[in-house]
């Protein structure tokens, strides 16, 4: 049974959407009630699926989400922590505000959870960051994720080091250009999308951008049983496009 934060579309949803047809039971968060009761519903309703409306900013999301799991199926698994990301500009066009925002929501939140979840979770539980190519190279244009992204990679390495002896795993997924709303919306910010599009394309060794599907099975993957030997592991989930060891 796993937590799901940020899993009303995009890479969340992908990735419930493998769980459960593996057979796994999920509790997934959005920020809107609406949109959570959907994804739930579409994820096979009450018997497999729980929507829990949750802000990761708040410092009571990740005790609800986890309780909300076990009130729906009676254990805990593992977790997804992913967020949207946040606003896109340069470093001289981000002010203290949208930092102290992002920093709230993208780094204290799924640190929260991250905490929150190791707290719960026995011997075979897992815990795994939605993070980015940028942990390994910085993206023009994305200052604040660029900032914020290296710093969760660090926590979950070292998370790894210090759960490892109770026997949960701590793994990060790092995509890059792969087919979800948040990637179209920064492909329109210069103004030619497709121009975006084919050139980021050029840059990936398999020629395209990877799709929501592709992700989620890599990462329903890593949160299974099946990956019970691998932790700490930052895996890029880009089509080759990181081309170091």
């Amino acid at each position: 049974m796993y937590v799901l934060t940020g899993a009303t579309r995009g890479l969340g949803l992908a990735t419930a959407r493998e769980l459960v047809a593996d057979g796994a039971r999920v509790v997934v968060s959005g920020r809107r009630e609406e949109s959570v009761a959907r994804a739930a519903e579409a994820l096979g309703g009450p018997a497999q699926a729980v929507g829990a409306a949750a802000d990761n900013a708040d410092p009571a999301a990740a005790e609800r989400l986890i309780a909300a799991a076990g009130a729906a199926f009676g254990r805990f698994d593992g977790v997804l922590i992913s967020v949207g990301g946040p606003p896109a500009g340069a470093t001289d066009a981000m002010g203290d505000t949208q930092w102290r925002d992002a920093f709230e929501t993208v780094f204290l939140g799924a640190a929260r959870m991250a905490r929150t979840a190791a707290e719960r979770l026995g011997e075979g539980g897992v815990i795994a960051f939605v993070l980015s190519a940028s942990v390994h190279e910085p993206i023009p244009g994305l200052a604040i994720s660029n900032g914020l992204r290296p710093g969760l990679a660090g926590l979950a390495k070292t998370m790894a080091n210090e759960l490892g002896p109770r026997g949960i795993r701590v793994v990060g997924l790092l995509p890059s250009r792969i087919d979800t709303d948040r990637v179209r919306e920064l492909d329109a910010i210069g103004g030619d999308p497709e121009a975006a599009r084919e050139r980021n394309s050029a840059a990936i060794p398999l020629r395209r951008y990877g799709t929501p599907e592709e992700f989620g099975r890599t990462a329903a993957f890593l949160l299974s049983p099946a990956a019970s030997y691998l932790t700490g592991l930052m895996l890029p989930v880009d089509g080759g496009f990181r081309h170091g060891f």
